[in-house]
């Protein structure tokens, strides 16, 4: 990692589910902030400016993929991964994702280890892209 932590924001209704993902990746390393709602997490990506979002689907407020959309058409903000999380695992809810511009998908219930991986991988590519 550089001289300045990672920040990652994670946007989760549920606070049990939230802790789980905020403890695992502070274990890794990383420097984490977390938002109940679609609202608060837009305003914690001016503010904190992270350098990937994990992103929950089904939000009060304003729903993932309205936020997803949102960050990602915003040229001061679309350079950020976000890894959409949901229960929902259609097609037509990745095909979605993809299309409000998220970088993956990943399903509930995830293993913890393939989440923490998978930021990871997220936070290299974006590294290598020169973000």
């Amino acid at each position: 990692m550089e001289n300045e932590r990672e920040r990652i924001l994670v946007v989760e209704d549920e606070s049990a589910i939230a802790k789980t993902m905020r403890l695992g990746l502070e274990a890794e390393g990383f420097d984490v902030a977390e938002a109940r709602d679609g609202l608060e997490c837009l305003k914690l990506v001016r503010s904190q400016k992270p350098h990937l979002i994990l992103l929950d689907v089904m939000l009060p407020k304003l729903d993932g993929f309205k936020v997803c959309r949102l960050i990602k058409f915003d040229k001061n903000t679309s350079h950020i991964p976000i890894i959409l999380c949901s229960a929902r695992n259609s097609d037509a809810d990745r095909e979605k994702g993809r299309k409000a511009g998220a970088d993956d998908y990943l399903v509930k219930p995830f293993d913890l280890e393939d989440l923490v991986e998978l930021v990871k991988n997220r936070m290299h590519q974006a590294v290598g892209a020169g973000q």
